[in-house]
């Protein structure tokens, strides 16, 4: 009887540098159209604000912003942009100068007079927030006949609504969103149908893909065949068109996923709301309570015309009369079954203004308008019916204070004061201040959290702001790129404190992990109430979560990637925890793909990471490290076993000795050698080990499937890559040895006319490893150069007395700036290997996406989730113990796809007979820890020690 319900009626039916997210999650294309859209959003209360605060984020051409009301105090729990001096004054006026700032690129206006159909035709889209049924109705039909999208969308407490019409056919380009699938072809049968079979364990097709074939060897004809309606035969195979007249397979392939567009078809509001056919349900054990709950929202508007205002809290005669006029509307509808307590509950609270529900139908909302209609990327539900069945732990006491002419009317209207100040006194400890931590941040003062009497909010967050960040972290602005004092938590501090001045908020800037428990030790946890995780890492989520389960606090955590996105809460002695972070990773690039059998563009992207790091960052440190202290870091790199220390000292060796550039001619000419052994020499010695007609033992081609036969390149100074790759590498060596660099293509080219290129004959006695575990063998087997070894210990025993003058400037990775040369580079070493591997090339918008490793965000989805979390906040403050009143959360907004379940509880206890009342609990896991030791009669904690019987392994537990 708790958490969220969620009815779907459904019918069969650039902005470079701003967007550059949004591009990463939608494409050039969809932002170019929505850079073209205006948008028309009437109503500037909470949920008005939400929706037009992530329409801007994304980039659209122009908002107009419409209300012809004056702000009051209920419009201040949930309307960030509002000030005490706005009291009295035009809601869209005073949101005006807010909504601008938040994206230059977006003309932001307001309109203060009444919506009418001659406004209305200056639009693509229409949004209808806190609009009257009448009007939803006459606007929707105009809309439809003369070709507006509309979404009306609306909240009223702890319920939601939200429909979209996008006319009789809306053609739909991209229906998930996702990055195409695609395969690697290992045999091909000539047959009607062909089967392809494909060297993944599971191609990732389904029924009725569409595909296209490339670079298929022998059976050639597919490769200009076209796209292809495929079968799924099973996780590894498919069948495709007639083969039985084309060559032989050979060798090689790919089938990658052909995207089609489809047309949905959507009726108009009037019609929606009486047919039936439309209610489509997501939890069928409640199909009563949302029923009920779609015929209670239009009974809602007809109270509001017969009384002039919305029912009052828990007024009983109110609650009634809507009731009366539920049943009035079922005798047209003619359930089976009225669920009167749904209706009552919405009596009840409809009057309420909740800015998480918001946050949740505000993100839906834009999502449908923004990333649905303006891109023509995703699926759509035709309409949404949000309900939260959680009155019912909503108790009179809570609601016999109400406070008027307060920030919080609009709250304490559903909850009650005394919930209020309870809210108010709780102190949270917020983990990331990106863009769920905004979000979170923004909702934690408008909910009052930690703004009372001894309440409090800790964030923390060592990150500086990034342009890039701009597009879905929206405290921030332009004007705080870059600056150093202007980290994200103290300036995410410093703007909720402007939408509460009440807000007691402490920022810091520390990285969360076993460093900083000297901040956050024992007594910092134990002061607390709860805590936030708004991380953007499984490792650290792990981590907190740990501190989280020893201290028994409880934990909210949520997390986007693209339009997906989940929350979860964690509640001690309830529920399970987050967990332990999975051992290795399923995604995980074998190192000897990487080293020597790329197939994918992913492949030689992280390979160029690679180099980026071990040429720029990590010989740097190393020789940093050497200087600081040669004779312990020799000691230390022996320490680490023969194979790693003659890495690291040639690499130091390099540094110091005679490898050492003395100006900007040694830096280009280590450039151009630096091109030649990547991908001449290398490749030749590879080539020569497995010459491009090797055998297997098993007689079938060694050059086969997943192993592409690569050829050397030769260098060409009026190759625009190459070039690339000479200034990028020798600007970026010049900056670890403080040399000023130069773009000038023609004077490098000067200077690669006198540089020497030493000749290269392969060796028969180099061994190229087929797998990482030989490779892992080759490392301990001891069977290195021990003499260079010895040789490099006793040239580095002795370091230069101008060690100072020595010092290198290691180089950290920054994906943002375009004249850094770190994307160039990236760009240039990864497309001059995939050329090598004939593997299609990126180009920068996608390189620096995969080697950025930037998990694209969009502003729509952090708001849903963060909703999401602190409907759950809620729950937790009220102190609820059973685990039914717990929600989890998992949607994808490109789908229309939403599940809120009952959490899983918290482990069973195993033999629990062998264990007495007071026996350690794991902190991972909350299992009994067997084995332990020390005393239990004390206050003061300990640190013991025990094996965890779930886990079968040892764990600390204070």
């Amino acid at each position: 009887e708790t958490g969220f319900t969620i009815i779907t009626l459904a019918s069969s039916n650039s902005l470079v540098i701003w967007a550059l997210c949004g591009r990463y999650v939608l494409g050039h294309e969809a932002m170019r159209r929505m850079g073209t859209a205006n948008v028309l959003i009437a109503g500037m209360r909470g949920l008005g604000v939400e929706i037009a605060k992530n329409v801007i984020l994304s980039g659209v051409k122009s908002v107009t912003v419409q209300d012809e009301g004056l702000a009051e105090w209920m419009d201040f729990s949930s309307q960030f942009f509002l000030l005490a001096s706005h009291l009295g004054q035009n809601r869209a006026l005073s949101s005006l100068s807010q909504l601008s700032a938040l994206n230059p690129h977006v003309h932001v206006n307001a309109h203060t007079g009444p919506l009418k159909e001659t406004l209305l035709q200056q639009f693509q889209v229409v949004v209808l927030t806190d609009s009257s049924l009448d009007d939803q109705q006459r606007f929707g039909t105009f809309c439809h006949s003369n070709g507006i999208k509309l979404i009306v969308a609306d909240t009223k407490g702890l319920c939601g609504q939200l429909f979209c019409d996008f006319g009789e056919e809306f053609e739909v380009l991209d229906a998930d969103g996702e990055t195409p699938a695609s395969a690697m072809i290992d045999h091909i049968t000539k047959a009607d149908p062909g089967v392809v079979t494909c060297f993944e364990q599971r191609h990732g097709f389904v029924d009725g893909s569409t595909v296209s074939l490339s670079e298929v060897c022998g059976m050639t004809k597919l490769n200009s065949y076209g796209p292809v309606d495929i079968k799924v035969l099973g996780p590894d195979s498919f069948s495709i068109c007639d083969t039985s007249s084309f060559s032989e397979y050979e060798k090689g392939g790919v089938a990658t996923e052909v995207k089609k567009s489809k047309i949905l078809q959507f009726k108009p509001l009037d019609e929606a709301l009486v047919d039936p056919e439309l209610l489509v349900m997501t939890d069928y054990g409640k199909m009563t309570k949302h029923q009920t709950l779609h015929l209670a929202f239009q009974a809602l508007h007809g109270f509001v015309k017969r009384v002039g205002r919305l029912p009052l809290p828990r007024s009983q005669s109110d609650a009634e009369l809507l009731v009366a006029m539920v049943t009035e509307l079922n005798k047209v509808s003619q359930l089976d079954q009225l669920d009167e307590g749904v209706v009552q509950s919405l009596s009840f609270t409809a009057c309420g203004d909740l800015a998480p529900v918001n946050a949740f139908i505000g993100g839906l909302a834009a999502q449908e308008e923004a990333m649905f209609y303006l891109s023509g990327k995703f699926s759509i539900g035709m309409c949404w019916w949000i309900f939260i069945p959680y009155l019912s732990a909503l108790t009179t006491a809570l609601l016999s204070l109400l406070q008027r002419g307060s920030r919080y009317d609009g709250q304490t209207a559903v909850f009650g004061s005394g919930f209020q100040e309870r809210l108010g006194e709780q102190k949270y400890f917020l983990v990331g201040a990106g863009a769920i931590g905004c979000e979170l941040l923004k909702n934690f003062a408008l909910i009052g959290l930690g703004a009372g009497e001894g309440g409090h909010i800790t964030v923390t967050d060592m990150d500086s702001i990034e342009r890039s960040n701009l597009n879905r972290q929206f405290l921030f602005r332009s004007q705080d790129i870059g600056v150093r004092e202007k980290q994200k938590s103290e300036v995410a501090a410093q703007a909720v404190r402007v939408m509460n001045p009440n807000m007691n908020i402490t920022a810091h800037q520390n990285h969360l992990d076993p460093d900083s428990e000297q901040v956050y030790g024992h007594t910092f946890f134990m002061g607390l109430d709860g805590v936030a995780a708004a991380l953007d890492n499984v490792e650290a989520r792990v981590y907190l979560d740990g501190r989280c389960v020893q201290h028994q606090r409880p934990m909210l955590e949520g997390g986007t990637l693209g339009s997906k996105g989940h929350s979860l809460v964690v509640v001690p002695h309830l529920t399970e925890s987050y967990g332990p972070a999975k051992t290795g990773s399923q995604n995980a690039i074998p190192l000897c793909t990487l080293k020597n059998f790329p197939h994918r563009i992913e492949h030689t992207l992280q390979w160029a990471r690679d180099q980026f790091e071990g040429l720029y960052k990590q010989a740097a440190e190393h020789v940093n490290l050497y200087f600081r202290d040669s004779a312990g870091f020799l000691e230390r790199t022996l320490g680490r076993g023969e194979a790693e220390a003659l890495e690291v000292l040639e690499c130091v060796w390099g540094g110091v000795g005679g490898q050492r550039p003395q100006g900007w001619e040694d830096c280009v000419g280590w450039a151009r050698r630096q091109w030649e052994t990547l991908y001449n020499n290398d490749i030749a010695q590879l080539l020569h080990c497995f010459p491009s007609d090797q055998l297997t033992s098993s007689g079938l081609p060694f050059w086969s499937g997943a192993k592409r036969c690569p050829h050397p390149l030769t260098f060409d100074p009026s190759n625009t890559t190459h070039m690339d790759y000479v200034v990028a590498a020798a600007n970026l060596y010049g900056q670890i040895y403080g040399i000023v660099g130069t773009r000038d293509c023609s004077a490098i080219r000067s200077i690669l006319e006198r540089v020497h290129i030493p000749a290269f004959t392969p060796k028969s006695t180099v061994k190229i490893h087929l797998t990482d575990k030989e490779m892992e063998e080759e490392r301990e087997s001891g069977n290195l150069d021990t003499g260079r070894l010895d040789e490099l210990q006793k040239k580095l025993s002795s370091p230069p007395v101008n060690s100072a003058a020595l010092q290198m400037h290691p180089i950290d990775f920054e994906k943002d700036d375009d004249n850094n040369f770190h994307i160039d580079y990236i760009v240039a070493a990864s497309n001059l290997r995939a050329e090598n591997y004939d593997i299609p090339t990126a180009d920068r918008h996608k390189s620096k996406l995969i080697a950025g490793r930037i998990i694209p965000a969009i502003a729509t989805t952090t708001a849903a989730v963060a909703g999401l979390m602190c409907v759950e906040l809620y729950k937790l403050v009220q102190g609820h113990r059973k685990i039914s009143s717990y929600r989890s959360g998992y949607i994808n907004l490109a789908v229309q796809y939403c599940v809120l379940s009952e959490p899983l509880g918290r482990p069973s206890i195993i033999e629990q007979k062998a264990f007495s009342p007071t026996s350690p609990v794991c902190f991972r896991c909350n299992a009994w820890l067997i084995g332990f030791y020390g005393t239990m009669a004390t206050l003061e904690p300990r640190i013991r020690m025990g094996t965890c019987q779930l886990e079968s392994q040892t764990e600390l537990w204070i």
